[in-house]
């Protein structure tokens, strides 16, 4: 498991990136810019505990829509993988393949599993001008529910209603 004071702290700015969400086309956090968004990494699709965590979270979009937060999913596994992984499940928000070169987005967050090879679980609320206001890293075999992203939001809203 990542040291837990390597992933990245609220007050940080989330380091940019573009990874592919199909085969032939690519998502870059910037593309959200103004808005929240919900970083949940994992470690693989079709592993029990992910398809439990992405499923509530599949469940619940409504609530982050809420917060006008965007949900994106990331992990090592391929494009094809997530394609076929977010069919079964019948997600409603992108995965994003952090593929090749392997673990280099898991690695800028703080959040890559060197001695296996994959993302940890962790998740990162980042507000719309693409500071990180929450972070978490959880056990890889706990499914850290949405508690936490949904207090993160909140605390946004409250704080933007603040500035108005």
């Amino acid at each position: 498991m990542p040291d837990p004071s390597t992933i990245l702290p609220a007050g940080t700015p989330a380091p940019d990136f573009t990874l592919p969400v199909t085969p032939d086309q690519t998502l870059s956090l910037s593309d959200f810019r103004g808005r929240p968004v919900i970083l949940a990494f994992y470690p693989n699709d079709f592993s029990p505990v992910c398809g439990d965590q992405l499923g509530l979270y599949n469940e619940i979009l409504s609530e982050f829509h809420k917060h006008h937060a965007e949900l994106v999913g990331i992990s090592v596994d391929s494009s094809w993988c997530h394609g076929a992984f977010s069919s079964i499940r019948k997600l409603h928000f992108p995965l994003l393949a952090d593929f090749e070169p392997k673990g280099a987005v898991s690695r800028q967050y703080g959040v890559y599993r060197g001695h296996e090879g994959t993302a940890a679980r962790a998740l990162f609320v980042i507000d719309g001008d693409g500071i990180i206001r929450w972070s978490y890293l959880s056990p890889v075999g706990v499914n850290p529910g949405a508690d936490g992203i949904l207090e993160a939001l909140e605390a946004l809203d409250s704080h933007a209603g603040a500035k108005a």
